[in-house]
C-alpha cells in the first residue's frame, strides 16, 4: 500500500504526543485516590468521553465497516439495545457504586455474598482483561500491519509500551484525559471520511441511496423468532445482556461513576458515554455501506483477497491508504490507533485498581501506606501491561486462537452479572444459593460454548446461535440463586409460624 512521508510523520507525531501528554499527569498522581479515581475532580465530559472511548475499540472501528460492506447493518441492532442497558445503570447502578464508594466493582460482592463471590468475579475479570490486551494489541497490529508493512511484533511492542508509559506515570487522569482527545480523533476522522467518500461517489450521496437500499444494505436482518440466526430479536436480546454487563459489572466503566465529582455528574457521564455509542456506530456502518457503493460503481477496484468474508476488516484500512490525501491518511490511521490504544490504558488502569483493592488490601496488607499503595498500583500496571504483550505476540499466527479464547472466556465470565443481578434483586442472604445459581450458570455457559466450539450440535440434534450464551447463563444463574432464596426465605417464614403457635 502507498503512504508518503508526510502520513508516517502524522502517525508518528501523534504517538509521541499522546504519551508526552498522559505522562504530563505524573505530578497530580502522587496517592492511590489520584491514580485510581482522579481525587474525584475529574470534568464531566471528560469522564462521558472516556466511557464511549473504552466502548469502542480499534475492533470496532475495523469490523463495524466490514460487516456492513459485506452483509447489511444487522449489528446495528446492538447499538439499538444500550439504551434499555443505559435506563437500568442510571437508575441502579450508578447510585449504587456511589453508595458502595469504592475503587472496585466487586467489593458489595462480598459485602452481599462473602469473599467467594469477591475473588470469583474478580479473578475473571483480570483474566479477562490480560486476555483483551493481547487481542486487541494483536488485531490492532494486524491492520497497521497491512498499511505500513512494519513488522507485527514490533508493532505489538511498541504500542503495548507506549500506553504502559503514559498509563503507568498518569494514572486514571491520564487514561480519561487521553481517552477523550482520542474518543474526538476518532469520531474526526469517520466524519471526514464519510463526507469524502460521497463526494467521491460518481452520482453523489443519492447514488448511495438508491443501490444501497436496492441491495438491502439498510436491513436489520429478519425479524422472524428463531434463536439459530442472527435475527433482529437474538442481536436486541444479546445486547442487552451485554451491555447490563458492561455497565453494570464491568470495572471499566464502574470505576468511571465513582471517580465523578458527584452523583449528578456521574450519571450524566454514564448516560451520554453509552448513547454516543449509537450515531457512532450508526457512522461506522454508514462507512461500510459507502464503501460498498463505491467499490460497485467507480473505477477502484479491491484486491480479489478483500473480497473474502473474514477480511472484512481490511476493507476500511485499503480505502484510507488507497483513496484519502496525503496527510489525511495519517490522521486517519492515528484515529483508528487511538481506538485501540483507549481500549488497552483502560484496561490497564482498571485491572490495577482490582489488584490493589480486592486482593493487596483485602488478602496481604489491610492497612497500606500510600507508599506501599502506590508502589502496587505501578508494579501491577506495568506488570499487567507486560503479560499482555506477552498474550499479543503469542497470538501471531495463531488466529484460530482467538475464537477459541472468547468462547472459553464466556464460561469464565458469564456468572458475573448474573451473580451481581441475583444480589441487587434479591434480599435474602443466601451464599448457598449464590453458589449453586453461578455453577448451574456456568455449566450452561461451559455446554453451550464448548458444543459449538466442538461442533456438537448438529451431532446432538440441536442449533443455537452464540449470541445467546450469555443469555441463557445469565437467567440460570439468577432462576436458580432467586428459588433458592424463595424456598429459604418461605422455610424461614414456616419456621417462625410454628414457633409462635
Amino acid at each position: 500500500m502507498n503512504m508518503t512521508s508526510i502520513d508516517v510523520i502524522i502517525f508518528f507525531v501523534y504517538l509521541i504526543g499522546i504519551t508526552i501528554f498522559g505522562s504530563s499527569f505524573y505530578r497530580q498522581n502522587k496517592t492511590s485516590s489520584a491514580f485510581t479515581l482522579g481525587d474525584n475532580t475529574i470534568p464531566g465530559w471528560v469522564i462521558g468521553m472516556s466511557i464511549f472511548a473504552t466502548f469502542v475499540s480499534s475492533i470496532s472501528y475495523l469490523a463495524l465497516p466490514g460487516q456492513a460492506f459485506m452483509t447489511n447493518w444487522n449489528a446495528f441492532v446492538f447499538s439499538l439495545s444500550i439504551p434499555v442497558a443505559m435506563i437500568v445503570a442510571v437508575k441502579i447502578f450508578v447510585p449504587h457504586y456511589r453508595k458502595v464508594n469504592s475503587p472496585s466493582a466487586y467489593t458489595y460482592l462480598e459485602n452481599r455474598f462473602g469473599s467467594w463471590a469477591r475473588i470469583y468475579v474478580s479473578t475473571c475479570y483480570l483474566l479477562t482483561q490480560l486476555m483483551r490486551i493481547g487481542i486487541i494489541l494483536y488485531l490492532l497490529a494486524l491492520a497497521i500491519e497491512a498499511i505500513f508493512g512494519w513488522d507485527i511484533a514490533t508493532i505489538i511492542i511498541v504500542t503495548g509500551l507506549t500506553v504502559i508509559v503514559y498509563s503507568v506515570l498518569g494514572g486514571i487522569q491520564a487514561v480519561v484525559w487521553t481517552d477523550a482527545i482520542q474518543g474526538i480523533i476518532l469520531i474526526a476522522g469517520a466524519l471526514f471520511c464519510t463526507g469524502y467518500i460521497l463526494l467521491d461517489l460518481p452520482g453523489g450521496p443519492e447514488q448511495l441511496f438508491t443501490i444501497a437500499l436496492e441491495q438491502d444494505k439498510f436491513s436489520l436482518g429478519s425479524f422472524d423468532l428463531n434463536i439459530y440466526e442472527s435475527t433482529f430479536w437474538v442481536v436486541f436480546v444479546y445486547g442487552i445482556f451485554i451491555n447490563l454487563q458492561n455497565y453494570g459489572i464491568d470495572q471499566n466503566y464502574v470505576q468511571r461513576y465513582v471517580a465523578a465529582r458527584s452523583d449528578r455528574e456521574a450519571k450524566r457521564s454514564a448516560l451520554y458515554g453509552g448513547l454516543l455509542y449509537i450515531p457512532v456506530s450508526m457512522l461506522f456502518l454508514f462507512i461500510g455501506t459507502a464503501l460498498f457503493v463505491f467499490y460497485t460503481t467507480s473505477a477502484a477496484q479491491l484486491p480479489a483477497e478483500l473480497m473474502d468474508p473474514n477480511q472484512s476488516d481490511r476493507v476500511f484500512p485499503y480505502f484510507i491508504v488507497r483513496e484519502l490525501p496525503a496527510g489525511i491518511t495519517g490522521l486517519l490511521i492515528a484515529s483508528i490507533f487511538a481506538a485501540g490504544m483507549s481500549t488497552i490504558s483502560t484496561s490497564l488502569n482498571s485491572s490495577a485498581t482490582v489488584f490493589l483493592t480486592d486482593y493487596y488490601e483485602r488478602h496481604f496488607k489491610r492497612v497500606a501506606t500510600e507508599k506501599d499503595s502506590m508502589r502496587v498500583l505501578y508494579t501491577s500496571s506495568f506488570l499487567i501491561g507486560i503479560i499482555g504483550i506477552c498474550i499479543g505476540l503469542s497470538l501471531i499466527n495463531v488466529t484460530s486462537a482467538l475464537d477459541a479464547w472468547w468462547k472459553l472466556s464466556s464460561i469464565f465470565s458469564g456468572g458475573m452479572l448474573g451473580l451481581f443481578l441475583l444480589g441487587i434483586f434479591t434480599h435474602t442472604q443466601n451464599t448457598l444459593g449464590a453458589i449453586a445459581g453461578v455453577l448451574v450458570g456456568i455449566l450452561v455457559i461451559a455446554w453451550l460454548s464448548l458444543s459449538k466450539l466442538f461442533q456438537l450440535e448438529e451431532t446432538l440434534g440441536y442449533q443455537i446461535h452464540s449470541y445467546l450464551t450469555i443469555v441463557l447463563g445469565t437467567t440460570a444463574i439468577f432462576l436458580v440463586g432467586f428459588l433458592f432464596s424463595y424456598f429459604k426465605k418461605s422455610s424461614e417464614s414456616n419456621k417462625t409460624e410454628h414457633v409462635t403457635k
